[in-house]
């Protein structure tokens, strides 16, 4: 009888369907540490209870990387309250300019809930190996003026700190906006 009754519970919940690509159990983006400027230690973990979104990008983007973070701004700003469960960390892959002040700043313009992550050269190859994140300088036309090619968009962690999605650049707002909903929907 048990057996009768758990397989009744299991066959009533509903599969989830999302915009984004589903990557839930995937073995890789498990984790990410790094320190602040005052050299407190941050580990994705950290931010359990709350929806976390990762991207990696840079400062001087001039282009993906404040769409990107505007488009997620507009999303919050959606949700209402539920908007204060949602956490970005920008993970810079500009580790020769983007330090923890210039990244700090950089984030005071989206809100105080975008974390910007620096990391030093060596941390940031490790954490592009475990995100499987690209990256690489393209030079420009003087020494400081390159810009930085990178994998484009959000990974998604639900409120318990599982991975769940890989959101691509140029996903409609309105699709990761249903997306993430999705997720608060269920905690």
């Amino acid at each position: 009888m048990a057996l009768f009754i758990s397989v009744g519970l299991s066959s009533c919940q509903k599969a989830v369907s999302f915009n984004s690509v589903d990557i839930t159990g995937a073995d890789y983006a498990k984790d990410l540490s790094w320190q602040d400027a005052s050299g407190q230690a941050h580990h994705l973990s950290d931010y359990k209870g709350q929806l976390v979104l990762v991207f990696f990008g840079y400062t001087q983007c001039p282009d993906v990387c404040p769409t990107s973070l505007s488009e997620l701004k507009d999303i919050k700003a959606t949700l209402g309250s539920q908007g204060k469960l949602v956490r970005t960390l920008f993970v810079s892959v500009d580790p020769e300019r983007d330090t923890q002040e210039v990244l700090d700043a950089y984030m005071a313009n989206f809100g105080e809930d975008y974390t910007g992550v620096a990391l030093s050269p060596e941390a940031l190859k490790v954490a592009a190996k475990e995100f499987k994140v690209f990256y690489q300088k393209s030079p420009g036309p003087t020494p400081t003026s390159y810009a930085m090619e990178h994998t484009a968009g959000f990974y998604v962690y639900d409120t318990k700190s599982q991975l769940r999605l890989f959101v691509r650049y140029g996903t409609p707002k309105e699709s990761l906006l249903g997306d993430i909903k999705t997720l608060l929907d269920r905690t």
